[in-house]
């Protein structure tokens, strides 16, 4: 089991970054919220979680130990994988996903993508006791530039979100508002989609 990886990001998108360390590249699923943190970075170290299953071996990284510790609670519960755990720390902020959680918040969970309403009873009935009340908020830089309408059109394609429907919502978002960030962007479709 891998704990941290620490080298050079050599490739950045907001669904997953590429590290070499050691003369090889690893593969990393992040969150939107881990990129944020990663975009202006060269070097940088991440926690990471190892996911080994029939046909493939992933590896989750996180800017924070707060931030991998409520995903490794996310993916215990019944309903819950790796990549639906990534896809609810894209969407909130780890410290507003534990406050959903704890204030037994069921409608701002249901708003996230492959989260139904038995799945958000079964997170808040199995996580409000385990998740941590204390906010501590994790300083999010916003990327600005030319490429911010691809940036999000390739993340949430990688999320698995059709590129039309992707492409009809960023395109929306942007007409009404064209100074929101990377980030802002991803989370308004996410809400959309």
């Amino acid at each position: 089991m891998f704990d941290y990886i620490k080298g050079t990001l050599t490739e950045k998108n907001p669904a997953y970054c590429v590290i070499e360390a050691g003369g090889i590249g690893y593969f990393i699923n992040i969150s939107l919220t881990t990129y944020g943190q990663l975009q202006h970075l060269e070097q940088c170290k991440l926690l990471l979680h190892q996911v080994i299953r029939e046909d493939a071996q992933l590896l989750f990284g996180f800017h924070t130990a707060s931030e991998r510790e409520l995903f490794r609670q996310l993916i215990t519960v019944s309903g819950i994988g790796a990549n639906t755990a990534r896809m609810m720390l894209s969407s909130l902020k780890p410290d507003e996903l534990r406050s959903t959680i704890a204030t037994g918040n069921t409608g701002a969970l249901q708003s996230i993508k492959g989260i139904g309403l038995k799945t958000a009873q079964r997170v808040i009935v199995e996580l409000r006791d385990k998740v941590s009340k204390t906010v501590h908020p994790d300083e999010i830089i916003f990327l600005h530039n030319n490429t911010i309408k691809d940036e999000a059109l390739s993340a949430l394609v990688t999320l698995g979100f059709s590129k039309n429907a992707v492409e009809k919502v960023i395109t929306g978002i942007l007409l009404t508002d064209k100074n929101v960030t990377l980030e802002e962007l991803i989370k308004r479709a996410l809400k959309q989609l």
